[in-house]
């Protein structure tokens, strides 16, 4: 790989994580037109690498509510006596909870699909078909209007199924959560953010996993393609971030399904 190909596939990822399309989708079928194969971009690590780069993106748009989370749910756990009181009259300790859950949802699933799941990143005519999926799911938000409720452990768990299908490369994770959390009628701010917020543990438990492979096996990338690769996607994240929370505020997810539509399509034809 490249640096250039590895600063391509960043700000792929970094675009598409955010935004309503698949960024596992777009590796997959970016990789294939590339003609990237599996040993080539080092198995899963390149991907590991860059949506770490995605993390950093978070971190840096959400660092005080990060920060609030982490606090509240550390000085919860550490005050056992508090903690019903706190999940009462505390949002920050209850998003905490929420994040839980879907963790160890997403985390079960993984354990339970691993093999599947990884296969599925060699067949981007999957990938295709699940854009079309995609479509379907942004398009199904028309049916809820004005949706504004809170988040509660039911909703959460459903999201968390939701994020756990995501895996699946072609199935936007970003537009499978927020919809799902929008058809439970949670306010469109609060499902976005917890859409993002709730992939830090994920992706920062996955990243930390493919490092202890890494040390035994060391790379079969180089650093460089992997720091631009990097870089890349946590720079076009911050614009992706902020470019879904307007697109979500207005109602107008579902603008995304044309496109999922449309490279769907084409992939189904062509690839």
């Amino acid at each position: 790989m490249t640096w250039w190909e590895a600063a391509l596939l960043g700000i792929i990822q970094g675009l598409t994580e955010f935004l309503p399309v698949s960024s596992s989708g777009h590796l997959v079928v970016g990789q294939h037109l590339l003609n990237l194969d599996a040993a080539t971009v080092g198995d899963v690590t390149f991907e590991v690498f860059v949506h770490f780069g995605t993390v950093l993106s978070i971190l840096t748009v959400y660092w005080k509510r990060v920060w609030t989370i982490i606090h509240e749910f550390v000085t919860g756990v550490t005050h056992p006596s508090t903690i019903k009181t706190r999940y009462e009259n505390n949002y920050a300790f209850r998003l905490a909870f929420f994040i839980l859950i879907t963790v160890v949802i997403t985390g079960v699933a993984y354990v339970i699909f691993k093999d599947p799941l990884e296969a599925a990143f060699d067949n981007p005519r999957l990938v295709a078909g699940m854009w079309l999926v995609t479509g379907t799911l942004l398009l199904l938000t028309l049916l809820r209007k004005n949706p504004n409720g809170p988040l509660t452990p039911v909703k959460a768990a459903f999201v968390g199924i939701a994020q756990s299908i995501a895996m699946i490369p072609g199935i936007s994770r970003s537009g499978a959560t927020i919809c799902t959390a929008l058809y439970q009628n949670v306010e469109p701010e609060k499902a976005a953010d917890f859409s993002f917020l709730m992939l830090l543990p994920i992706v920062i438990g996955a990243t930390l996993l493919k490092g202890l492979d890494l040390a035994e096996t060391g790379f079969t990338i180089g650093w460089l393609p992997l720091f631009v690769g990097t870089v890349a996607a946590y720079v076009s994240g911050i614009l992706a971030i902020r470019a879904t929370l307007r697109f979500v505020s207005k109602g107008t997810l579902w603008y995304f399904a044309f496109y999922c539509y449309i490279i769907g399509v084409i992939g189904l034809i062509f690839l």
